[in-house]
């Protein structure tokens, strides 16, 4: 929802989270319970991507049902408990999750909070009062617990179709790439 060529942060932030995993997998040290643990925490994350995406219906109306109507950004939400999961599955020792997990925070925030803004105010510029509205009901991120109810268009329902039309099963391929590499990681010591 970025206006036309968007912040430079817009458009570098999926290669720029390429470069992040990969520092990550550099410096990672998983073992078997960090990999459990950081990819039940990534799945559920993974899990709110997924739903997100049934829900928007990008550039034709506001998306207020599902996960939106608990926060304005459950795709980042979800993006950022998917790697607070791979934070974790790469950390088998308290220091190192300190090192990546400051190293994870600051990227994210210096990442997508811009971007979070600059797309805040598209959609006030797209839909007006409508926006602002729900924007003074629902946090930018982190969500609230009770739903946002904004008329019919809180019952929309989950759209499969939407799912792949965005292509939101490349999140999850990227993260069972990710994983993979992560436990060949712990087995072999490398």
């Amino acid at each position: 929802m970025a206006r036309r060529g968007g912040t430079w942060v817009q458009r570098w932030r999926v290669p720029l989270g390429f470069v992040c995993a990969a520092v990550f997998i550099v410096l990672a040290r998983p073992d078997r319970r960090s990999l459990l643990i950081g990819g039940a925490v990534a799945l559920v994350g993974l899990a709110i991507r997924a739903w997100a995406s049934g829900h928007i219906r990008k550039n034709a109306r506001l998306a207020v049902s599902g996960p939106y109507a608990h926060t304005r950004n459950p795709l980042y939400l979800g993006s950022f408990i998917l790697g607070l999961g791979f934070t974790v599955a790469a950390s088998s020792s308290p220091p190192l999750l300190v090192i990546l997990g400051g190293l994870f925070a600051s990227l994210f925030l210096g990442i997508y909070w811009p971007v979070m803004r600059v797309e805040s105010s598209t959609l006030a510029e797209m839909f007006g009062e409508e926006y602002r509205r729900y924007a003074a009901a629902v946090p930018l991120l982190f969500p609230r617990l009770t739903p946002y109810r904004a008329g019919e268009d809180s019952a929309v329902r989950f759209d499969p179709s939407l799912y792949l039309r965005y292509r939101e099963y490349r999140a999850a391929l990227g993260l069972l790439v990710a994983w993979c590499v992560l436990w060949l990681k712990a087995v072999l010591a490398f």
